[in-house]
């Protein structure tokens, strides 16, 4: 059976390697670099491997909702399953996140509900186009997840 990405492991390694290299440019720099991807923001999530144990960051593309939410798309798992932070962050009654400036946020997440997501796509499309291509890509509901003060 032919390697792919999901299961080399020197992919995931240097895949690792730049996001801990992501990470550490978006803290030097309080977010002027890495804090960004076309007209969508990076934040940093803290979350604990939910076999591991381990804690883990992981940069992720958000969309401010107001003064007290954010919205994060859960994507980039593969065609066919949710990405390993999702299944982190949704066992999670609360966690912190990093925004640029240096900002640290205590949030509890929650799945968007469909309206927010009729709501939401438009403006996360508008904002990062590529959005739109993955969720044609794959016939998974790709969820929202909404992050809240907590």
């Amino acid at each position: 059976m032919p390697k792919t990405p999901q299961s080399d492991s020197r992919f995931w390694t240097a895949f690792r390697g730049v996001t801990w290299l992501n990470v550490a440019l978006f803290r030097a720099t309080k977010g002027r670099i890495g804090g960004g991807l076309g007209s969508v923001r990076i934040l940093v999530l803290h979350h604990v491997g939910r076999k591991t144990g381990a804690a883990r960051e992981t940069p992720l593309l958000f969309l401010p909702d107001g003064p007290d939410r954010l919205v994060v798309v859960a994507s980039k798992g593969g065609v066919d399953q949710h990405p390993a932070w999702f299944h982190n962050l949704m066992a999670m009654d609360a966690t912190e996140v990093e925004l640029p400036g240096g900002e640290r946020r205590r949030v509890a997440p929650r799945l968007a509900s469909e309206a927010e997501r009729d709501g939401y796509w438009p403006r996360l499309v508008e904002a990062y186009p590529p959005f739109d291509a993955y969720r044609r890509a794959t016939e998974r509901v790709i969820p929202l997840v909404v992050l809240e003060h907590a």
